[in-house]
């Protein structure tokens, strides 16, 4: 029997008009390995406002029930021309009931359970996930299984990445956010060093409660001093920046290469020989990334995103990490929402002026049943 329910599409076409919509969308019934998710709870994580409203200006942007329509300034809109003309669900993961399966035996198992899935369209009523791609919640509510994949997994990407690469030590540069508090909670219990920066007195209280050890505020007066006792501290020198734009990540590597010739017996025009590795795993600042010299010439900016590292460590880590995950959804993976919103109220100009800024620890949660 076919179901129905309320859809959310993003569209932008090549004159850089973006319109964001609820439709209704019919699904058939599963088949396969196929389950049907009746949707309960999906977060709006930075990732998805990349589709969502982009560089868009929203505050012109023209909003009615169910609908808005902006504009995309012309060089968002060029960097998007691929995705130009197509219309495009979003909503990276979220939680919800199995209401029909495939005949696949993995499809049947999860028949009327409790889910977190990652379907892609989890701002929707219903959607369609891969039974190998959803984790039962068990007696955990669909709120709290909501965030059970990209912050968790990315979280402890992090750590599987730095001890693969041999390192002890992490340095994150939002130790504030929803991420960062997961990711302190992981070093704390397997014995990783790490590094936090925050911007603000509360947001470092926040982490010290949470037993961090090394907390720089960038707003106090003595952060670069902050910043470079932690290093020396902990030896780090890897580190994951979501911020992207401006200077953060030259700052890491200025303390770290402080550090670094510090420990040094000779001198050397060059500066250290000391590898200094970040990764940038966001664009919360969309301008430009801002290297100045001072560090040497060991170091090293990559990018990280989630599904290529998952992809890269194979089924069986996946499968370890996501279980630990399921365990300790409501401790070490306790995600926290400012907000909560149905479909129609995520489409309104008071909540997308304010879950597009991606203050920290101001999360939004998108109850597509009200």
């Amino acid at each position: 029997m076919a179901t129905t329910g309320k859809h959310l599409f993003t569209t932008l076409e090549a004159d850089g008009t973006l319109t964001v919509s609820l439709e209704d969308v019919t699904f058939d019934d599963p088949t396969g390995s196929q389950v049907l998710v009746r949707m309960e709870a999906a977060p709006i994580n930075p990732s998805d406002l990349a589709i969502l409203v982009g560089g868009a200006d929203m505050d012109n942007a023209e909003y009615s029930p169910g609908k808005f329509v902006a504009k995309m300034p012309k060089q968002a809109n060029a960097a998007s021309i691929t995705r130009h003309g197509l219309k495009l669900p979003a909503g990276n993961e979220g939680a919800g009931t199995v209401i029909a399966a495939g005949d696949s035996d993995a499809a049947q198992a999860l028949m009327g359970q409790r889910v977190s899935c990652v379907p892609g369209n989890a701002y929707s009523q219903y959607c369609m996930a891969d039974a190998g791609t959803c984790l039962p919640l068990g007696d955990h509510a669909s709120e709290e299984g909501a965030s059970a994949f990209v912050n968790p997994m990315t979280a402890l990407g992090f750590v599987e990445n730095a001890r693969a690469d041999g390192q002890d030590a992490i340095l994150h540069t939002v130790g504030a956010s929803n991420l960062g508090q997961m990711l302190t909670r992981i070093c704390r219990e397997d014995g990783i060093g790490l590094v936090n920066i925050v911007r603000k007195s509360d947001q470092a209280d926040l982490l010290k409660d949470l037993g961090a050890a090394h907390v720089a505020n960038s707003s106090d007066e003595d952060f670069m001093d902050q910043l470079t006792a932690a290093i020396r501290d902990t030896g780090a020198s890897y580190g994951f920046d979501p911020v992207g734009g401006g200077k953060l990540v030259d700052t890491a590597f200025k303390a770290m290469e402080h550090v670094a010739i510090e420990r040094m017996t000779e001198y050397s025009r060059y500066g250290s020989n000391q590898q200094k590795r970040m990764f940038i795993y966001g664009r919360l600042d969309t301008g430009a990334t801002i290297l100045t010299p001072g560090y040497g010439f060991g170091w090293t900016l990559s990018g990280w995103l989630l599904f290529p590292f998952l992809q890269s460590v194979g089924q069986d880590a996946m499968d370890r990490m996501r279980r630990r995950v399921r365990d300790n959804l409501t401790t070490t993976f306790a995600s926290h929402y400012k907000e909560r919103v149905t479909l129609e109220e995520m489409l309104t100009k008071d909540a997308v002026m304010d879950y597009r800024t991606m203050r920290t620890g101001e999360k939004y949660l998108v109850t597509p049943w009200g």
